[in-house]
């Protein structure tokens, strides 16, 4: 299995439309295996914490929820 990892300097430089374009593939879901699909995934998330503002329109992708630790 191979492991990509994106640098902070690869999320700074992306723009609203390459998030557009990775929420599109996301949204259609037609990848060739399910860890291409998590790689995105992840990618959408590691975005949403270091660049938020480019992820609101898609932040239902990422299915985040409060979780009551008490």
């Amino acid at each position: 299995m191979v492991t990509t990892s994106i640098s902070q300097k690869q999320i700074a430089a992306m723009t609203p439309e390459d998030v557009a374009e990775l929420a599109k593939r996301l949204e259609l879901d037609e990848y060739d295996n399910p860890f291409a699909g998590l790689d995105d995934w992840h990618l959408l998330r590691a975005i949403a914490f270091q660049r938020p503002e480019l992820v609101t329109p898609y932040v239902h992708l990422l299915d985040f929820e409060a979780y009551d630790e008490a």
